[in-house]
């Protein structure tokens, strides 16, 4: 049996065969960067988020990505109709609760989301999976805050997975993925990847793309954020001394170029 490094490197490859439809209910002051990350690495894009076409868009797709970077109550309803949606046809979610603890109208979208649609996969930072999770969270923003990175990330991921019956992905300097039974910890990556507005959503994108491409989810998520890691490491080599600018490009050039072959070379992963 292959292990998860292995089977991430051929999803890649599968993916980038098969092309997935990513529809993206997602943050306007990242939807340019998601939808190129996912061409990047081999799926199609589509944004749509009117109430009027989600759910047929969602229908024709491969993977819901749902994304609460910028909130509104016009496109909450969206959300929850495309992932019931998507339930009722086995199209797997992924759910980014960007902000979640930061202000009452994110917490109350957060729960109502996790509440009437099943999560194939949720990918957050500590705060926001802290949240999640019931534990107290003090998010500084979007971004995680300093206290919450001193919760147990590990244990944290399986509850969460347990509890939801999902794969949680819990994003950080270190990344841990777990569906409740199999736990993986992730080391990839560059600081500078946190930087650059955009990153954790383009993330949640090409975890789409990934999850849209084979149904262990698992094996999908820890593709997605090593494909996403790398990427970042290969930025900073060319771009890094340039400036942010240049190094957000690069995060693009270098996912388009990454493979099967430089996911098995370069995945530094412990499995459990």
């Amino acid at each position: 049996m292959n292990g998860i490094k292995e089977s991430a490197a051929k999803l890649l490859t599968d993916l980038r065969k098969n092309v997935p439809l990513v529809h993206n209910i997602t943050n306007y002051v990242t939807v340019n960067d998601v939808a190129n990350a996912i061409l990047a690495i081999g799926g199609s894009p589509i944004m749509a988020d009117d109430i009027g076409e989600t759910e047929d868009i969602t229908a024709i797709s491969s993977a819901l990505v749902i994304n609460m970077g910028t909130l509104n109550e016009r496109t909450i309803a969206s959300m929850i109709a495309s992932g019931k949606k998507a339930n009722v046809l086995g199209i797997p979610v992924v759910f980014d609760p960007v902000g979640a603890g930061a202000s009452r109208l994110r917490n109350e979208t957060a729960m109502k989301i996790t509440e009437q649609v099943k999560i194939s996969i949720l990918r957050g930072n500590m705060s926001e999976i802290s949240f999640i999770g019931g534990l107290e969270a003090s998010t500084k923003g979007v971004d995680a805050s300093e206290s919450d990175s001193r919760n147990d990330g590990e244990a944290l991921a399986v509850k969460v997975a347990q509890r939801l019956g999902c794969t949680v992905a819990v994003t950080g300097a270190v990344d841990i993925i777990s569906d409740g039974k199999r736990t993986v910890k992730l080391y990839n990556g560059h600081p500078m990847l946190s930087k650059v507005t955009g990153t954790g959503c383009m993330s949640s994108g090409i975890t789409g793309a990934f999850a849209g491409a084979g149904k262990d989810y698992l094996v999908a998520a820890a593709g997605a954020i090593a494909s996403m890691s790398i990427a970042g490491e290969d930025a900073f080599e060319k771009y890094g001394n340039i400036g942010t600018g240049s190094f957000h490009m690069g995060i693009i050039d270098a996912l388009s170029r990454l493979d099967g072959e430089a996911i098995m070379k370069r995945m530094k992963i412990d499995e459990k």
